[in-house]
């Protein structure tokens, strides 16, 4: 398989074929995901909820996302790899610098920032030191305190179109991926139909140029509760590889994500 690029990624929205992309924490994960076809991985700092037994991505520090982009960049040595910068890591533009740079010399291809206009001049800051940016708009899981829990967002009118004009300032500032998490469908269409970097959607609905899951939702081992954005792919598939060969194949072809999946 051809080694994925952020261009690549770029070619694809522009000749309308889906992203199909997963969170990924370790080497063999990493490997299996990629011999499947996925074709980027997120190294999420979700891993404080699925692999720490957390109940929020807040106490993830940079010590534990160095460390697990280490290992998905061992077990996947040719894949693009995206890493989350965790809470408070992206607060002062010399500390984002110095964190950043962590997480690129362990193995990502770019890195992953939650949040709007604020976030401008320290895009504008990475892209011209080199390192690439993935934005992250809608439902921010860092944020979780601030809004109050985890519930969609830009259901108003006025919301979503603060949600429209931060992204397309974001793309403006030099990022070249968006994830947008749970916001209703036509918000996510509507966004990926104005920007002309790849959207990836999570929860954001069918129209949006890629999909990404958390791993061990789309896996169904994820004990507590299935996120409805979410499906359990093993269920329907039978093995680790078949789950992940699903997943991909769905996404491209339109079925994932299926009404059921989305918010309106």
């Amino acid at each position: 398989m051809a080694t994925m690029t952020i261009s690549a990624l770029q070619k694809m929205k522009q000749q309308g074929q889906k992203i199909a992309s997963l969170t990924a924490y370790d080497a063999s994960f990493a490997k299996l995901m990629t011999t499947e076809g996925v074709d980027f991985m997120l190294v999420g700092d979700s891993l404080g909820n699925v692999m720490q037994g957390l109940d929020s991505t807040v106490p993830v520090t940079m010590e534990h996302m160095v460390y697990h982009t280490t290992l998905v960049r061992r077990g996947a040595p040719d894949a693009f790899v995206m890493a989350d910068m965790p809470f408070m890591s992206y607060s002062t533009p010399s500390q984002t610098y110095d964190n950043a740079a962590q997480l690129m010399q362990a193995g990502a291809n770019m890195v992953k920032l939650e949040g709007g206009s604020w976030l401008i001049d320290t895009i504008k800051g990475l892209t011209t030191r080199g390192v690439p940016v993935c934005a992250h708009l809608g439902l921010l899981p860092q944020s979780v305190n601030v809004l109050g829990g985890y519930k969609v967002q830009g259901k108003q009118q006025q919301q979503a179109d603060d949600t429209l004009e931060q992204a397309l300032a974001l793309e403006q500032a030099g990022a070249q991926l968006l994830v947008l998490e749970c916001v209703p469908a036509a918000l996510g269409k509507r966004i990926s139909e104005a920007l002309t970097i790849p959207t990836i959607g999570i929860g954001a609905g069918p129209d949006t140029d890629g999909q990404i899951l958390v791993m061990h939702d789309m896996l169904g081992i994820n004990s507590d509760y299935l996120p409805k954005f979410a499906k359990n792919f093993l269920a329907e598939s039978g093995s680790l590889a078949g789950a992940f060969s699903t997943y991909v194949e769905q996404v491209r072809d339109g079925a994932f994500p299926g009404p059921e999946h989305c918010y309106k």
